[in-house]
Formats: structure tokens, C-alpha cells, sequence
């Protein structure tokens, strides 16, 4: 039978010292490996930027309404900006012009036109941003072996690639609703029309456009446009009622009142765009199991 008795025995103070001196070591060694995985997290990071960035090669996404005729066309997206857009309706609520099959939304390529920016993307590349400051203040700004110093910037990282993936994936409350920052009406050519809402978003790494047909929440006495009309012909039943998940709700919407009469939602996946994502996955396991790992070597729970 083996025994795990130490011969010669060790005083309680010597043991106690070299436990400490081989946990020093053991701490010393992972700081200088870490150092590799920052250097490691800023090329993932770069890339992710990079795919995030203004290129030659421009994302044309096209743009179909499933089952239906009610919308088709395409967007395209150069960095944080839409560039171009063709967009076909073909709703009850929107009679197109005369002479066209399907009312035409078009984003305006005039050089003083607004411009059509997704925000979420632009929060993604701030937090990216901010994530390669941390790595650089961590390799030539700080205390590369001060292990309190790389713990906290180690934290600061897993915050900003969690919230710049909950921001990707459109998780919470995140980028701002249809009815806070309207589209700006000369963002296309001819104007986008004062009853139709348009709204792009970011949601599991794919872009969502939402139109919506609006009408007065309390219509005036006198209020005789194609909605009146529209509303007589529900009642006598020769126009279906459109139902949608926000039936009935009343909406500010550029200082006025508004509900919405037909409300159409759409996706296309882009492919730069799901690339970041699982970049920003799997940069984030990295740097929660550096975290974990320093955690251990300085007696750490990990709650700390």
C-alpha cells in the first residue's frame, strides 16, 4: 500500500511558501500566454471590422415577400449605409400611380439626398472599435504583468463583444422603433409618401425591412381620403380586413397619432453579416475562457 505522506516531512510556513511561489509562477506563465490570445483577438476583431467596413464589393441583398406579390426588390449596402434601393409594393392600402403595376420605392442616389443608415451596424463597429483599444491599452499601454490590470481588461472585452453580438442578432431593446426616428421622406426619389413607413433592422444577423401603411389614429370630421373609403368598403364587406400584430395600436409618428392599416415584414440574410456573427462568437468563448482561467490562478470564484 502507497502512502502520500511527504518524507522528510515539510514545515506548514515552507509548504505554504512554495504553494504560493509555484502559484506565482503558474500566474506569471498564463499573463505572458494571454498576451498571445489578445494578439490572437485583435486579428479576429480586424476581421470582423473588415466585414463590417465600407468595400469594392458592396451587399446587394434581394428583397421578396413570401407567398405574395406584395413587395419585391433590393437594397444594397456599402459599410453602416444603404446606397441602393428598388422597392415594389403592391398593397390595398397604396394605389400605385397611374400607369404602373406596383407603387415604386427608390432610394435617391442625389449627391444631397439623406442618408439611409442602419445604426445597429454602426453600434457594432463602435463595440468592435472598442474592443481593439482595449487589446492595444493591454499590450503597450499597461501593465502587461499585473494580473488585477489584464482581469479588468479582460471584462472589458466581454462586455463590448456581448453587446455588440446582442446588437448583430437585434436581441432586447436595441437600435430604436419604426415610429422614434422616421426615415426622412427625401431619402427617396419621388418622396417617400407621408402614410407609408419605412424601417430597416438588423435581426440575427440578417436585414429587416418593415413597411407599413398608416392612417389618422382619429380621423376628422371631414376626412374623406382613400382611407375613408377604404374603411366604408371593410364595412360592407368587400374588402378584407388586413391583420397584422399591431391591429388597433396607436403610434406617435412625426408628432402625430397614428394607426397602422397594413404592415408587410420581410428578411434577407447577409452573408457578411452572419460571418461577423460567428466571428464575434467565437472571439467571446476565447475571452471567457481567458477569463476563467485567470480567475483560477488568482483564487478568483469568477464573481469578482
Amino acid at each position: 500500500m502507497m502512502s502520500t505522506i511527504i518524507w522528510p516531512p515539510i514545515a506548514p510556513a515552507a509548504l505554504a511558501a512554495e504553494t504560493a511561489s509555484s502559484l506565482a509562477r503558474e500566474l506569471d506563465w498564463l499573463l505572458a500566454e494571454l498576451q498571445d490570445t489578445l494578439q490572437s483577438l485583435k486579428a479576429g476583431l480586424s476581421e470582423c471590422a473588415a466585414l463590417l467596413a465600407p468595400s469594392d464589393t458592396p451587399s446587394t441583398l434581394a428583397l421578396s415577400s413570401h407567398r405574395s406579390e406584395a413587395l419585391k426588390g433590393y437594397v444594397t449596402r456599402v459599410g453602416t449605409h444603404i446606397v441602393k434601393g428598388d422597392v415594389k409594393l403592391r398593397l390595398g392600402s397604396l394605389p400605385p400611380p397611374k400607369g404602373l403595376a406596383a407603387y415604386p420605392l427608390v432610394v435617391s442616389g442625389e449627391p444631397g439626398a439623406p442618408v439611409l443608415a442602419l445604426q445597429q451596424l454602426a453600434a457594432v463597429r463602435s463595440r468592435i472599435d472598442a474592443c481593439l483599444d482595449v487589446v492595444d491599452v493591454s499590450t503597450w499601454a499597461g501593465d502587461a504583468k499585473d494580473a488585477g490590470f489584464i482581469a479588468g481588461q479582460m471584462r472589458l472585452l466581454d462586455v463590448n463583444l456581448a453587446e455588440a453580438k446582442r446588437m448583430l442578432k437585434g436581441e432586447g431593446d436595441v437600435g430604436t422603433q419604426w415610429w422614434q426616428e422616421p426615415v426622412d421622406y427625401n431619402t427617396f426619389d419621388p418622396p417617400l409618401p407621408s402614410n407609408v413607413s419605412f424601417h430597416l433592422s438588423i435581426v440575427d444577423a440578417a436585414l429587416r425591412l418593415e413597411i407599413r401603411t398608416l392612417e389618422p389614429a382619429t380621423p376628422p370630421a371631414d376626412y374623406h381620403s382613400a382611407f375613408s373609403l377604404n374603411r366604408l368598403a371593410v364595412a360592407l364587406g368587400t374588402v378584407r380586413v388586413q391583420h397584422h400584430d399591431e391591429l388597433g395600436q396607436t403610434f406617435t409618428y412625426k408628432g402625430h397619432e397614428v394607426k397602422v392599416r397594413e404592415k408587410i415584414r420581410v428578411e434577407s440574410q447577409d452573408p457578411n453579416l452572419m460571418s461577423a456573427l460567428a466571428k464575434l462568437n467565437a472571439l467571446e468563448r476565447g475571452v471567457g475562457l481567458g477569463r476563467k482561467a485567470l480567475d483560477i490562478a488568482m483564487g478568483r470564484d469568477g464573481d469578482e
